[in-house]
């Protein structure tokens, strides 16, 4: 068996804390050990050799993706699509990725952001799924509902099959009232974005459903490399699996999910899944609250007090703040989409952005000038790099610094700085146990992460 893990998206609905370019599969929520990209990972391991997991990611992410599951296997499949275009064009290249490099078998594809604490309940289904997918059936997960959710699309059932049920519909998100009716139907459940099939199966329903992407899929040839060429993959339309694929399909079949589930996709889903006080609050970070009732109270970086709310949701970051009544949460994207629009970077980056060696903070910019507190860890060390656009001054704060610039090794101590001219190569490294931070001020006419060329990497961010 193979696994496809789709780790693109921005997880628009969970601003501020996922971001554009560190979008929610990639955080640790809940102060966790393990974003929900790893967790995915590790549950996958349960039933496929890590060798044949393939995740594919939008090219802005694919560092970040590569760095985490560096961490958990050994030399991790990540393709990078060059231009987003939706899960149908994803998950198509990420099957011929497969059927050029391995051989023709069952696949489960499964997004990345899911919450399923019950691994040994998902295997099996998962177990049951793959002798319908064996028998030709393109397969379907799908969550028995327990209340009238409108964040999610529904599937309806019919007919039982040997291990599963026939598919007679797709529903789109639908209004309360219509949700209040699928639920007292019992014949609905919820569409967690969950598929398996054979590879064969899939190209032939490509082939009858989806052409363009099937004959772009065509073009490609993994034979010699993983890259994804922006010419071929620009082609294809921007569309879902479910619109392409799973609406048109006569062969599909639904096996119920029984383990847990939560795509966590609002912020009043992170609410469900936490442990409550007595007054049914979630709080996380640090809080202080008076008189307030089943609520979500989130701290990042400061302080969060709250007297007497009910049923909102307060999230805080270093850079912006999110209070919403706790029903209107699915709303949120609505302010993403809106911070997009005018070019606010808040919806894109942190102002605190981790990297496998620390973490760095943004403490000021303006016209040509940007200020950073740079914190690196133990042994950690940033990649060898230079940059086109920008020159750089260091200055160490704490710590000890071993810095090299144009071949020459320099040791820093607090109150010591160096210069980093443009296009010079150059890397940060802390060889001792203590917290080495430094302060960073960038001076040019483009001041952004792109613009970074990376040649040497201990954390695998550099292609060999």
């Amino acid at each position: 068996m193979y696994g496809i893990i789709l780790a693109g998206g921005s997880g628009s609905r969970l601003w501020p804390m996922s971001r554009e370019l560190y979008p929610k599969q990639l955080l640790r929520l809940n102060n966790s050990k393990k974003s929900l990209l790893e967790k995915t990972f590790l549950r996958l391991l349960d039933t496929i050799d890590e060798k044949n997991i393939i995740s594919i990611t939008n090219q802005k992410h694919s560092a970040d993706v590569r760095v985490q599951l560096n961490s958990i296997a050994q030399n991790p499949v990540v393709l990078s699509e060059p231009v987003a275009k939706n899960t149908a064009p994803a998950i198509a290249a990420a099957v011929k990725y497969i059927l050029d490099t391995r051989c023709d078998d069952v696949i489960i594809v499964v997004p990345s952001d899911h919450m399923i604490k019950d691994t040994k309940a998902f295997s099996k289904t998962v177990s049951e799924g793959e002798k319908l997918a064996r028998k030709g059936f393109i397969v379907t997960f799908g969550v028995k509902p327990d209340s009238p959710q409108t964040g999610y699309g529904y599937i309806k059932a019919k007919k039982p099959l040997d291990e599963g049920l026939a598919v007679d519909e797709f529903k789109e998100k639908p209004d309360e009232e219509t949700a209040k009716k699928y639920l007292a139907d019992g014949n609905y459940y919820w569409n967690s974005g969950i598929f398996m099939f054979k590879a064969s199966v899939l190209v032939e329903a490509l082939k009858e459903h989806a052409k363009e992407i099937y004959k772009n899929c065509e073009k490609l040839d993994f034979t010699t490399e993983d890259n994804i060429p922006y010419a071929i993959f620009n082609q294809m339309p921007s569309i879902s699996f479910d619109y392409a694929v799973m609406e048109h399909a006569k062969n599909i079949a639904l096996v119920p999910l029984e383990s847990d589930w939560n795509d966590l996709g609002c912020w009043e889903a992170i609410y469900e899944i936490n442990d409550k006080d007595e007054n049914g609050n979630v709080k996380v970070g640090n809080i202080m609250e008076e008189g307030c009732k089943n609520s979500l109270l989130y701290a990042s970086d400061r302080l969060v007090a709250g007297v007497g709310l009910e049923d909102v949701v307060v999230v805080e970051t270093s850079d912006a703040i999110l209070a919403c009544r706790k029903d209107k949460a699915q709303d949120v994207k609505k302010i993403f989409d809106r911070l997009k629009e005018i070019k606010d970077d808040t919806f894109k980056i942190h102002r605190t952005v981790y990297r496998p060696w620390g973490y760095y903070t943004v403490l000021n910019q303006g016209e040509g000038y940007l200020t950073k507190m740079i914190c690196v860890f133990k042994k950690g060390q940033l990649s060898l790099q230079s940059h086109n656009y920008r020159s750089e001054h260091w200055v160490v704060l704490s710590g000890t610094a071993r810095v090299t610039l144009d071949n020459k090794t320099f040791m820093l101590k607090p109150g010591q700085s160096i210069d980093i001219p443009v296009k010079v190569k150059h890397s940060l490294a802390n060889p001792y146990d203590d917290e080495l931070k430094i302060m960073e001020v960038q001076r040019g006419e483009k001041l952004v992460e792109e613009d970074i060329i990376r040649y040497k990497d201990i954390y695998g961010r550099v292609k060999a």
